[in-house]
């Protein structure tokens, strides 16, 4: 066996696999045959060649037909930027509904912070979660029935059909290589031989890997879609916007104004009880005897006078 033709007949495979349709048959059916028919013999090669070729053309018949019947990949994503009374809760409900509806939470995440209306921290925050693609509407229903208001709504789809379809092909070809390159492999004897078919599998594998991990990918996110949630607290004080008046809310800021007038005097009361009366007996008794000889002195100089 010469070894650069078995290096050419793995090359041409490798390029038939990467390669588009077009360019792909012409090397296969150019090249491939000269390795093989060194190892297994010309006439084996003749014999078998008329049958790969035919079976090769009814996949790819096979392959159009199934494409051209295939229904759409459509990846779905929607969000929604929703006011609520407490987002820690909310993020929960949401997340109980998702599982309910044969989904899952993706990440969630809830923040403190600060707003110039209030003297203290509220939550805030946001969750993503994934649900079945047909019953998107419904889930995107129940979720606005958890809000106050709600500010924005998002949806889109991306359709990802043709891609799907390539990464499928090019798997079918990466395969398709890997399995003559595995034939190759059982007919070497020499080890230079072996390893350099091995080291050519090696990188088919791999990028027979990472192919059905992207089509595994958009399986998964065909059959699921995708909705982020954003969650804003609902604070009374808040800029008044259309149709966002809410009485309830003016009640409550008038309780809170109240409440903190009562906590200011309570807390000036308990200042002058525990700081004043200690000064008022350190210095305002000295003072107050003080005051009292100094008075009564200066009656007793008027009644001497006066006598």
């Amino acid at each position: 066996m010469k070894r650069w033709m078995l290096a050419l007949a793995a090359m041409a495979l490798l390029m038939a696999a990467c390669a588009p349709a077009a360019a792909r048959q012409a090397a296969v059916q150019s090249v491939a045959p000269a390795a093989p028919g060194e190892m297994l013999g010309q006439a084996d090669l003749a014999a078998s060649a008329p049958e790969v070729r035919n079976a090769k053309s009814g996949a790819e018949a096979q392959t159009s037909g199934a494409a051209a019947s295939a229904d759409r990949i459509v990846l779905r994503n929607a969000s929604r930027t929703l006011v609520v009374n407490d987002p820690a809760k909310t993020a929960e409900e949401i997340g109980a509904m998702t599982v309910a509806a044969g989904g899952f939470v993706v990440n969630s995440y809830i923040y403190e912070t600060t707003y110039a209306e209030l003297d203290h921290p509220v939550n805030q925050g946001n969750i993503t979660v994934r649900v079945p693609a047909e019953k998107l509407d419904a889930v995107l229903k129940q979720i606005e029935a958890l809000a106050v208001e709600v500010r924005s709504r998002n949806i889109s789809g991306q359709d990802v059909t043709a891609e799907y379809t390539d990464l499928q092909s090019r798997l079918r070809n990466l395969q398709a290589a890997e399995a003559q390159l595995r034939e190759i492999l059982a007919s070497a004897t020499k080890t230079e031989d072996v390893m350099y078919v091995f080291n050519q599998l090696t990188q088919i594998r791999s990028e027979i890997e990472v192919l059905q991990g992207q089509i595994r990918y958009y399986d998964e996110s065909a059959k699921f879609a995708a909705i982020s949630v954003e969650l804003v607290p609902f604070i009374p004080t808040q800029p008044l916007q259309i149709g966002g008046w809410h009485p309830t809310g003016t009640a409550r800021q008038a309780l809170q104004s109240l409440i903190r007038g009562l906590q200011n005097l309570v807390d000036v009361l308990i200042y002058v009880g525990i700081c004043g009366i200690p000064l008022l007996v350190v210095f305002g008794l000295p003072l107050f005897f003080i005051i009292r000889w100094a008075v009564r002195r200066s009656r007793k100089g008027k009644t001497a006078h006066s006598a």
